[in-house]
């Protein structure tokens, strides 16, 4: 699949360009998007992974439990005192 043409130099694609290009390659990009997620949630805490994705964080915590994380009993905060 080739890029649409007429695309202005120094734009990004849109997603659902991209998406159909990952697609004619033949990535699954749901289950990518997932487990790369869940891989997140097992490396860090839950809610350091919800901020900087933008997840809820109420999915993410869901997703570590999943993945089975060793961070549940991780409290946020400042322990530098």
């Amino acid at each position: 699949m080739a890029i649409p043409p007429g695309r202005r130099a120094g734009q990004p694609l849109r997603s659902d360009t991209l998406s159909a290009l990952v697609h004619a390659l033949g990535v699954p990009a749901t289950a990518g998007r997932a487990a790369a997620i869940r891989q997140h949630v097992l490396d860090l805490p839950a809610p350091i992974v919800a901020t900087a994705l933008g997840y809820h964080q109420v999915t993410t915590a869901r997703l570590a439990t999943e993945a089975g994380t060793t961070w549940p009993d991780y409290a946020p905060g400042d322990r530098s005192k």
